[in-house]
């Protein structure tokens, strides 16, 4: 019987934590289904929601390359067919890539039977996550696949504890920002001051967490290493930050690579009227968008049939 995994997206860096925080949100999310074929080989079989933009060939294909790297571990025989649901905008900074090479790990290892735990798939998924960010980091899988709020340590997920108030408004606006350029446009080196300040509010953020201390939370949550660089290319950036905070947000930053932003609220209704806050000076610029809330998604990827 074929078996599909839900993997959902995740916001990564939360301003203080540069490639080695993240947190998984309930939506949006991809799908994968996968099944046996008796040729003994693993393949991309059916692509949808992707307006034809994801490849087939197999080493191309985040998911693809995923479950490969766990069928050659486990020495299975059986082939295994691979069908990709896509429900994430691409080049949005909510880890679409790392969406799909996660879904297709956790449904395949479903399907093998192999019953590895969620830490032991990392490395697989990552596999896959490689093809498309050509780096192995980890900021995208481990919350996606985990679920919660993670700090990542080379390929170790350490999971958080999650505040029972904390919500999060993201927003996508309806533009493509590479990676790539948002990686490009970072330097090479930071003052010392810089490096000092950044670790002191990333321990800070951990210590927050564990005290279930919001306001600590937002105040440890400035960024020195990436955002004041890539702001510079998000829509709107300063005016969308001052409809957030207007509106009562306690944090706010960019979710990824960008362009999406995200929030962090109290209160659900709260969070929900930031999302719309946010979407309106997105407006003013003309500039479409989609918003997102929920509490912290602390499940993670999941088998949904």
């Amino acid at each position: 019987m074929p078996v599909t995994a839900y993997a959902p997206a995740s916001v990564a860096n939360l301003c203080c934590g540069f490639d080695v925080l993240g947190l998984a949100v309930d939506a949006p999310g991809d799908e994968v289904t996968v099944s046996f074929n008796e040729e003994g080989i693993v393949r991309v079989v059916e692509i949808k929601g992707d307006d034809g933009r994801l490849p087939y060939e197999l080493h191309k294909n985040t998911a693809g390359v995923a479950v490969e790297s766990l069928w050659k571990a486990v020495k299975a025989e059986k082939g295994i067919d691979i069908a990709i649901h896509k429900k994430m905008p691409f080049g949005s900074g909510l880890g679409s890539s790392a969406a799909s090479a996660v879904a297709g790990v956790v449904a395949a290892n479903e399907l093998l039977g192999c019953r590895l735990k969620k830490h032991e798939l990392i490395s697989y998924a990552i596999d896959g996550e490689t093809v498309a960010s050509g780096s192995r980091h980890g900021d995208n899988i481990v919350p996606s696949l985990l679920g919660g709020i993670v700090l990542v340590r080379g390929e170790e997920g350490i999971e958080l504890p999650v505040p029972n108030d904390l919500h999060v408004t993201v927003i996508h606006p309806h533009v493509e920002i590479l990676t790539k350029v948002a990686r490009d446009i970072l330097p090479q080196k930071v003052p010392m001051k810089d490096a000092i300040y950044q670790s002191a509010n990333l321990g800070t953020f951990v210590v927050a967490l564990y005290q279930q201390d919001l306001k600590l939370l937002g105040e440890s949550m400035v960024d020195k290493l990436a955002e004041p660089y890539r702001s510079t290319i998000m829509p709107a950036y300063g005016q969308v930050q001052a409809a957030a905070n207007q509106a009562g947000a306690f944090a706010f930053g960019i979710s990824g690579a960008g362009p999406s932003m995200f929030a962090f609220a109290d209160k659900a209704e709260k969070a929900t009227a930031i999302g719309s806050s946010m979407k309106k000076a997105l407006e003013l610029e003309e500039i479409g968008s989609t918003v997102y809330t929920s509490k912290v998604n602390k499940e993670g990827a999941k088998i949904i049939s």
